[in-house]
């Protein structure tokens, strides 16, 4: 058995169908303060249906309260990212995540989150279209 897994493996190699394609990081979504890089790894968050993207989040970084039409699964890859839900960023009552830690936001639940002194790069699946309504419309980027 170990033999044909052994075997299965190196037919995958190969043919390069376990080695992944690199992916492509872009400018954050104008609805995100600026900073943050994404790359989509399934689906178009833009359109009906299921998304996965990779966020990257520099040191420092915060997204003001907000929240989405449809739930919002984030999984911290590395780095640690702090998560609070509410109608005010308030940082003594963030969940700070460390890698491996994961978060549901339901839709329309108010939620905001932060990064500290190093950067943080997240995982975020969801059913698109993906949207982000700001609790405090003067906190949104796209209206600076």
């Amino acid at each position: 058995m170990k033999r044909l897994l052994l075997v299965a493996l190196c037919a995958s190699l190969a043919s390069g169908g376990a080695l992944a394609k690199p992916l492509k990081w872009m400018d954050g979504p104008p609805g995100l303060p600026a900073g943050a890089k994404f790359a989509v790894l399934a689906g178009d968050p833009g359109k009906a249906g299921p998304f996965t993207v990779e966020v990257r989040m520099p040191a420092r970084y915060a997204v003001p309260p907000h929240h989405h039409p449809t739930d919002e699964h984030v999984r911290v890859l590395a780095g640690r990212l702090s998560l609070g839900m509410g109608d005010t960023l308030d940082r003594a009552k963030a969940k700070a995540l460390k890698p491996g830690g994961t978060i549901t936001a339901a839709a329309n639940m108010n939620h905001y989150a932060f990064t500290g002194a190093a950067p943080a790069v997240i995982r975020i699946s969801g059913k698109g279209p993906f949207a982000i309504v700001y609790v405090n419309p003067a906190d949104d980027p796209r209206k600076k």
